[in-house]
């Protein structure tokens, strides 16, 4: 027999999606409270190693650029020397600095056009890893340990939020699910039990079906 909706108390045969779209927000929230300083990190970094290569990219194309326009000048300089024994007329040397300027220009914004390229580089760099289907904190998570933190961090007034996160207030009503037994997993639901979400959702990475959580599980959102 399975059991009603968690969210609309509908019966198992109607197979509503709450469980589905309230999984859905939770693992947004988690991710947000999780992640969210890795992704700052990661985009810290991506950005001034792809600040530092473009500005190193457009130095080199520049000293390029100014090492042709002081040979330029060498040449104009030296023919007007051997033909007319005077410097070069002053409109020379204005065009000459002005076709300096109009190359330095182009270089620049040739550098700047291949920030797309160099941020995915930068980005591809990056390497995040799941952890093995064998390793124990993934087979026997010490989910009892976690709600220890939590009630623990509500002592001691910060609500239980990591740090530089917001604290997430429970509604009205909400009870503490009971601590799990120590190093062990949530009970595997039976094969014909209706799940939360799609089923296929980490088939990807290889991942156990998804557990069962304890009846108040969606209390808090």
């Amino acid at each position: 027999m399975d059991p009603d909706c968690a969210i609309c108390h509908a019966p198992a045969t109607m197979a509503c999606d709450c469980e589905a779209k309230r999984l859905e927000v939770a693992v947004k929230q988690a991710e947000d409270r999780m992640m969210r300083s890795i992704y700052n990190d990661i985009r810290s970094w991506v950005r001034a190693h792809a600040q530092d290569y473009i500005l190193e990219y457009f130095r080199l194309l520049a000293e390029r650029r100014k090492t042709a326009h002081s040979a330029h000048l060498d040449r104009i300089t030296a023919h007007a020397y051997h033909y007319y024994h005077a410097p070069p007329h002053p409109n020379q040397i204005a065009e000459a600095q002005a076709s300096l300027k109009r190359g330095i220009d182009e270089d620049w914004q040739s550098s700047v056009q291949r920030y797309p390229e160099v941020l995915e580089y930068f980005f591809g760099l990056v390497e995040l890893t799941l952890p093995a289907e064998d390793e124990p904190a993934v087979k026997a998570p010490p989910l009892s340990a976690l709600n220890g933190y939590r009630k623990a961090n509500r002592r001691s007034g910060s609500n239980g939020a990591p740090a530089g996160t917001s604290a997430v207030v429970a509604p009205v009503g909400y009870h503490e699910p009971p601590a799990l037994p120590s190093r062990t997993p949530p009970p595997m639901p039976r094969p014909d039990r209706r799940t939360p979400g799609p089923r296929d959702r980490r088939s990807t990475y290889g991942a156990p079906p998804p557990q069962q959580q304890p009846p108040s599980y969606y209390g808090g959102y």
